[in-house]
């Protein structure tokens, strides 16, 4: 009996070594999450500022120091974060995109009807040309840079990919019926986008004309069918 409550004993004891181990690994470990979400939002809020900043002097001519300015910040705190320009349009590109792709996702989860799937997503497209302008024109900015600098490739890649799967996924729940079409599709949309992108000023009173060309747009290429069928 003796031996049983002198192995106890040392047994609570080597539990209570373990815990008073443990708790500063699980504060430390809480500590660097922490760390790493306080980050990860000062990143965010330097990419918001230097979409900004984008808008209003073009990718060309915008520097690192530019954006440093803009966002209120020295130029060794903007290196902390992102060590270049490169680094940064990558982050703001895929941070800009995952939010489109989303309310894209969103217009197509909310209907079940092939009819409305068309108008909701015409009508998200279109508030997307008005609103979000200068933004997708820096995507096909840095679309177009990506063939010449390789540091935007996969990033590039990266949104490419995802875009494709979630218009094929919204093209198939509009009624597009032979699954083979996706990628055709997704370069037409992509294409009658880019042009209407190009025409417009973002001007509110297009709004209404831009969602009727898009729906048309969708409608033909939903419609698309093999020649041998």
């Amino acid at each position: 009996m003796q031996e049983y409550v002198l192995i106890s004993a040392d047994t609570r004891a080597d539990e209570h070594m373990n815990q008073q181990l443990s708790d500063p690994e699980t504060r430390l470990e809480e500590r660097a999450r922490r760390k790493a979400a306080k980050r990860e939002s000062k990143k965010t809020e330097i990419a918001v500022s230097t979409l900004d900043a984008l808008k209003r002097i073009g990718y060309a001519n915008t520097t690192m120091r530019d954006i440093a300015a803009h966002s209120g910040m020295s130029l060794g705190s903007l290196t902390y974060y992102f060590t270049d320009k490169a680094e940064l349009i990558t982050y703001c590109v895929r941070l800009y995109k995952s939010e489109f792709i989303g309310r894209i996702e969103d217009a197509v989860r909310i209907h079940h009807d092939t009819g409305k799937v068309l108008d909701s997503l015409a009508e998200e497209l279109a508030r997307s040309i008005t609103d979000d302008l200068s933004t997708h024109r820096l995507w096909y900015d840095i679309r177009s840079q990506a063939m010449f600098d390789p540091a935007f490739r996969p990033v590039v890649a990266e949104i490419e990919d995802k875009l494709k799967e979630t218009v094929g996924i919204a093209l198939q729940a509009a009624g597009m019926q032979d699954e083979y079409f996706s990628q055709l599709g997704y370069a037409m949309l992509d294409g009658v986008f880019r042009l209407l992108l190009q025409n417009t000023s973002g001007d509110e009173q297009q709004h209404e004309q831009l969602v009727r060309q898009l729906r048309s747009a969708l409608t033909g290429i939903v419609q698309m069918k093999s020649s041998s069928s």
